[in-house]
């Protein structure tokens, strides 16, 4: 009763906005499945849930400098509490991302790179920078205990790659269910799905689990990228990527400046010796 009464009314403009967004997302998701099965069949590499990664002979870099990653991250991760949560970058990922459980440090999203960020991890990101047609990545933070609920991805015109770098101890434990198969992370070790495919994760561990995870193009025939770049361009005016690049601004300044008062506390204590 009292949440009902302290709460405001909402205005005309808000529930016009709700309402339209509600219609957009039901287009939205009628027009990607119909393009589901058109770009699967444009497929350079089939269409299986999870891809044989010699596809992408491009990923030996990452396996061959992984612990140069986990490096990185494992310096900002020093600062985990100016990492986003996934949900307060993206409230499209409310459903999935509850509490404190899910961080997330983007570096690329939708082709675009986050400068402040990337200065964090500049062998990641030149890795990154090598990958064809990348469109999104972030080091992926879960937190012990965490189950993400099944769900699907936006389009498959673009493939997903994880690459394993803080795993738990018990990595059985610690896995991610594509379609009908079951993966696991291993350090150093990289696989590649359909995120179109129903997908969930649980880490039933007490141990965090820190991947790098990043989107690129799917290989297509000529009429697939031609629609799949179409569909990815159209995306970007959207809410779905408009909302999340205006909050990166500000969470790449909080952790800039995280980052700052780190290093100055550290210069006073050096100057105090």
């Amino acid at each position: 009763m009292t949440d009902a009464v302290n709460t405001p009314p909402k205005t005309l403009q808000q529930r016009f906005k709700k309402a339209r967004r509600k219609r957009i997302k039901k287009f939205g998701k009628n027009l990607i499945r119909r393009l589901a099965n058109f770009l699967g069949r444009q497929s350079l590499v089939g269409d299986a849930p999870v891809l044989d990664s010699r596809h992408f002979p491009f990923l030996k870099t990452f396996t061959g400098d992984w612990q140069a990653i986990k490096a990185e991250v494992t310096e900002i991760l020093k600062h985990r509490e100016a990492i986003p949560l996934f949900q307060d970058v993206s409230a499209d990922q409310m459903k999935i991302s509850k509490g404190n459980n899910w961080r997330t440090f983007i570096l690329f999203g939708f082709g675009e790179k986050l400068e402040k960020n990337c200065v964090q991890a500049p062998v990641t990101t030149r890795l990154l920078e090598a990958v064809p047609n990348l469109q999104t990545a972030w080091f992926s933070i879960l937190g012990p205990g965490y189950h993400i609920p099944a769900h699907r991805g936006v389009s498959k015109g673009i493939v997903r790659a994880h690459l394993g770098l803080i795993i738990p101890r018990e990595a059985e434990k610690c896995r991610m269910r594509v379609g009908d198969t079951i993966n696991v992370w291993r350090p150093g070790e990289i696989f590649v799905f359909d995120d179109t495919y129903e997908h969930e994760v649980w880490n039933d561990t007490k141990d965090e689990r820190v991947i790098l995870l990043f989107d690129f193009d799917r290989p297509m025939r000529l009429w697939g990228r031609l629609v799949n770049s179409t569909f990815v361009r159209l995306l970007k005016f959207t809410a779905y990527f408009q909302e999340p690049k205006r909050k990166m601004a500000s969470f790449e300044d909080r952790f800039e400046a995280a980052t700052r008062r780190a290093s100055e506390n550290l210069e006073k204590l050096s100057d105090d010796d």
